[in-house]
């Protein structure tokens, strides 16, 4: 029961966050937090797989909701619920407990922020691929992913920091 109330927390923070202040946030006309993919991250190991995906699905909706951005929010959150579930089990230890919490704390500051990097760095590769939906202007494509993994990560390793004290 805690778990779906810390999660409902979450949730509605990260939400508020996105939208009423980091979507406004734009550094050289490139980068934009998009510190939502947070919500992903942190799912607890063997976490059932269709809820999972529910929840990104339903934080990306209403993201794209409040961001006028169709579906993009939706699909590259999904897409990252997805993928946590089986990338996390490389970065834990198989004798660890069954529904061990994704942090930095458990983890370790390696292991939590390359698997951090590598899920923050396919949402955002896809949100602006799909964004873009074409190669035209691939380096401002590269720039834009490159830039906006980067302060993600920057804030995603701030929060954790100060959650695992």
């Amino acid at each position: 029961m805690t778990n779906i109330v810390g999660r409902s927390v979450m949730f509605v923070v990260l939400l508020l966050a996105q939208v009423l202040v980091l979507n406004h946030v734009w550094l050289l006309g490139v980068a934009t937090p998009m510190l939502y993919a947070y919500f992903a991250i942190t799912f607890p190991r063997n976490s059932e797989k269709g809820l999972v995906l529910i929840w990104c699905f339903f934080l990306g909706l209403f993201i794209d909701i409040f961001s006028n951005t169709p579906g993009l929010a939706a699909a590259s959150l999904t897409l990252i619920g997805m993928v946590q579930t089986y990338l996390v089990e490389l970065f834990i230890p198989r004798d660890s407990v069954e529904n061990l919490e994704v942090s930095a704390a458990t983890l370790g500051w390696g292991k939590f922020s390359t698997l951090s990097a590598m899920l923050t760095a396919l949402f955002c590769l896809v949100f602006f691929l799909l964004e873009a939906f074409n190669f035209f202007d691939w380096q401002l494509w590269l720039l834009r992913t490159v830039c906006s993994t980067a302060l993600t990560m920057v804030l995603i390793l701030a929060i954790e920091s100060v959650r695992s004290k």
